[in-house]
């Protein structure tokens, strides 16, 4: 748009201090007095009745959090998505050239795409994923239609906005002059198209289910005529030497399971001095790539005020609070795909029989782009299969048998919907209104409460519909019981073992509201990552099905001292005074750093190893443990990064995790009728903990690391030393890393764990929350905001949050841009 002086006079007064030409920007220190809120409402409102198809402004306080200020959801998603480029341009430009199936056109076919939340898999197997899901056509075919199923309106317009502040951001800025060397100049950094990001939207949903299994889809090729291949899980062959059947499920249980997780607690008003409600979120994700999280406020006056956190490339906010209610999320144990086992026609392993008769095999030719060594483009082009449960798998593919996979998520595009109408509740009762509506969340549990001190959990979010009876009738092959109850695999040979319905499910297949595992509590809910079961030890959930996980059954260390934490506080037994949580309280808890398996053990293992100071190493040599024993001793049980000890108990107790010599190493054994106090009593005079002990000093000693290291000693992310520890060891701030670990280094040398810690109460007055991104709001290393935050959680500092009008302007750091477009 040209500039227009007759528009800049009108708008001079309620500009105030705000400099504004028509289609460019201005950015300007802002205070109550030069520009209040009341002037820059005007203003917006004066730009969009002066014909501005987009105004925003883009206040950003302390540590670089935009608070993004429109007057509509197109204006909006514009100032979010400029916003969100200026800080981390290159992280979202390489997961646009992802989600479009691009990489090999530009970096090759043969480089790794190291993905931070699904795993590592080659350029061209990740090409030929993405672009089978562009080529089928699905994306257009959701957005045809209406809502719920299809997008709001004003979804839609978040959307459209957000590529246009993106794409504006990087036409102002121009490819060659971007701040992060990392892709400037780069020829994938490209105008993104909306495509795009519905594509990343997409592919989000399916994180729990069709993402992880990119590979094994897109190199799935029929067996050749007279070929066995290789035995797989099932006793049938599995072809082109792709990894067994047990490989591929145990590397999706991990990734369900461990690469992603998080701690949620919901405080109701019997919880808390203030009797009202109380949130803390701390998820648990990839500190590098596109699974970060990204802090931001987003405010239509009257409409929508909500601020929060999202995963890179979303223009919503998927955790954070209104000013009535607050929400989080923890990864879910349900699972959200099921396998079915094919059997296939004699003759034709593209062909598989249902009740009797041969079904052929989808077929779809995907074309790739690739670039050669030479640098030449040519075109690679495969045959995909799928069947009517979904696409058929390399593994384990042979002449008679194959495995297909079905994603409950595969055709979910309507979770934007859902936090969206989460992001403009003010209560539990609109939030339950907004999960029945829509049914749309992916892979997670949401925890909540208001202001009125009521606190909520469900696992409210799209999972199969397969009963148990369902599942002892049809998980019939030695595959399927083999993977159960971890993974389904189905039998996909009779009609009967499909999946079922609901009346009030939203599509069919899946579960319905009436079948959601929840809880409502006047003193607390809490997740960390076990099933709904143990949310509240007054109160086990109980009566759903196998397929949203277990119940009653030993939970992580990690869950036990989570509800150990909440149990002392109300109790007021564990030194913070009386009983009762405050917001300080709540902070408090979070950033122990407590040890539970240390708390338990520690005492055990160093009493076997004073008395026994020289120990037998697994091949038989005799190591001197004399140093770490005391380096144990002396460890002060936490995770702090200057607990000297804790390097050495964590790589104890993850050896002892991780074998197999014996199913527990404790002496009282779990009961379900104390699931918090049991299992307990640790065998430390196991012949193989004493193996285990001398080992570990073996490798310590090899690896010239002092058995007394402190996790700051090697845990740090661009130079910062880190708190925290790993949840198997029941470490409640789950943090781990490598010495070297930076946003720019490779997805398995980087960081996980704490990401966007959040403590808030709602109080009559209005919301009064804490917060803390651990890896700061950008990924460009010469931006301010690349570790400011970092800084702040290694030394356990929080941000004050703005979340009032008046609140943002008082900030004397406060510096304001409006985007006209």
């Amino acid at each position: 748009m040209p500039s227009n002086p007759l528009r800049t006079k009108r708008m001079a007064a309620a500009l105030a201090a705000v400099a504004i030409v028509a289609g460019t920007l201005a950015s300007a220190p802002a205070s109550a007095s030069a520009a209040s809120p009341p002037a820059v409402t005007t203003t917006l409102a004066a730009l969009s009745a002066d014909g501005a198809h987009l105004a925003v402004d883009i206040r950003r306080t302390e540590y670089g959090i935009p608070h993004i200020l429109a007057n509509n959801y197109p204006s909006l998603g514009y100032g979010y998505g400029y916003a969100f480029a200026q800080d981390n341009i290159c992280v979202m430009a390489d997961r646009m050239l992802t989600v479009s199936g691009d990489r090999s056109r530009f970096l090759g076919p043969t480089a790794t795409v190291d993905d931070p939340l699904t795993g590592p898999t080659t350029n061209l197997e990740s090409d030929l994923y993405y672009q089978s899901v562009r080529q089928s056509g699905l994306v257009q075919r959701l957005l045809a239609q209406p809502a719920p199923l299809g997008p709001t309106a004003q979804v839609r317009q978040l959307v459209d906005g957000y590529v246009a502040g993106y794409n504006r951001y990087l036409r102002d800025t121009g490819v060659a002059h971007l701040p992060d060397a990392t892709c400037r100049g780069q020829a994938w950094v490209r105008p993104i198209t909306a495509q795009d990001l519905w594509d990343n939207l997409l592919d989000v949903d399916r994180i729990a289910g069709s993402a992880q299994f990119k590979a094994t889809i897109a190199d799935a090729v029929p067996p050749a005529p007279g070929t066995t291949g290789m035995t797989g899980t099932s006793g049938t062959a599995a072809p082109h030497n792709a990894p067994a059947l047990s490989t591929i499920l145990a590397s999706t249980v991990q990734a369900k399971n461990q690469n992603l997780g998080s701690n949620g607690w919901a405080l109701g008003k019997d919880a808390t001095v203030g009797h009202d409600g109380m949130l803390l979120a701390n998820p648990h994700y990839p500190w590098a790539g596109y699974g970060r999280f990204y802090q931001v406020q987003l405010t239509i006056p009257g409409v929508i005020d909500v601020t929060g956190a999202s995963l890179y490339g979303s223009p919503v906010v998927e955790i954070g609070h209104t000013g009535g209610l607050a929400w989080t999320h923890t990864v879910s144990t349900a699972n959200r795909f099921t396998l079915y086992q094919l059997a296939l026609a004699p003759g034709d392993p593209t062909s598989y029989l249902v009740d009797g008769k041969a079904v052929p095999m989808t077929r779809q030719n995907v074309s790739v782009t690739v670039r050669g060594t030479d640098g030449k483009l040519s075109t690679v082009v495969r045959t995909l299969y799928s069947t009517k449960y979904g696409p058929v798998l390399a593994n384990n593919w042979n002449a008679s048998s194959a495995f297909a996979l079905d994603d409950a998520n595969a055709d979910n595009l309507r979770s934007m919907n859902e936090w969206l109408a989460m992001d403009t509740s003010q209560n539990l009762d609109q939030l339950h209104r907004a999960q029945n509506t829509y049914q749309a969340i992916p892979f997670v549990n949401t925890i909540a409460t208001d202001t009125a001190g009521t606190a909520s959990y469900s696992d409210a979010g799209v999972v199969p519909n397969v009963s148990d009876a369902e599942a002892a009738r049809c998980i019939d092959t030695p595959a399927g019981r083999q993977a159960y109850p971890d993974t389904f695999i189905l039998d996909g040979s009779t009609s009967t073992c499909a999946w079922g319905t609901d009346p009030d499910a939203i599509t069919p297949g899946i579960f319905g509201p009436s079948h959601y595992p929840h809880l409502t509590r006047s003193d607390f809910v809490a997740n960390s990552n076990n099933s709904a079961w143990l949310t509240n030890p007054a109160a086990p959930i109980t009566g759903y099905g196998a397929i949203y996980g277990d119940i009653a059954t030993e939970r992580s260390l990690r869950t036990r001292l989570g509800l150990t934490m909440i149990g002392q506080r109300l109790a007021g037994t564990d030194g913070l005074g009386a009983p009762g949580f405050t917001l300080g309280d709540l902070q408090t808890v979070e950033l122990n750093d407590r040890d539970l398996s240390g708390e338990m053990a520690r005492g055990a293992v160093v009493a076997m190893c004073e008395a026994n100071p020289v120990l037998t190493a697994d091949d038989g040599t005799r190591v001197d443990v004399g140093a770490a024993c005391s380096a144990l001793a002396s460890w002060d049980g936490r995770g702090d990064a200057g607990s000297h000890g804790d390097v050495l108990w964590r790589a104890l107790f993850s050896r002892l995790d991780g074998s197999s010599a014996q199913p527990s190493w404790w002496r009282v054994p779990f009961d379900p009728a104390h699931p918090v106090t049991t299992p307990g009593g640790f065998t430390a005079d196991d012949p193989n903990v004493q193996h285990a002990l001398a080992d570990v000093v073996q490798r310590f000693t090899a690896t010239h690391t002092p058995v007394d290291a402190a996790p700051g000693d090697v845990q740090k992310w661009d130079g910062v030393p880190l708190n925290g520890c790993s949840g198997e060891e029941g470490c409640f701030d789950v943090v781990e890393s490598s010495a070297t670990a930076g946003q720019n280094s490779s997805i398995a040398d980087g960081a996980f764990g704490s990401s966007f810690i959040m403590t808030v109460e709602l109080t009559p007055s209005g919301p009064h929350a804490r917060t803390i991104l651990t890896y700061s709001e950008s990924s460009n290393p010469s931006s301010p905001h690349y570790t400011d935050q970092t800084v702040l959680f290694s030394h356990k500092q929080w941000v004050t949050e703005r979340f009032s009008e008046a609140e943002i302007y008082a900030d004397p750091q406060l510096r304001s841009t409006i985007l006209v477009g």
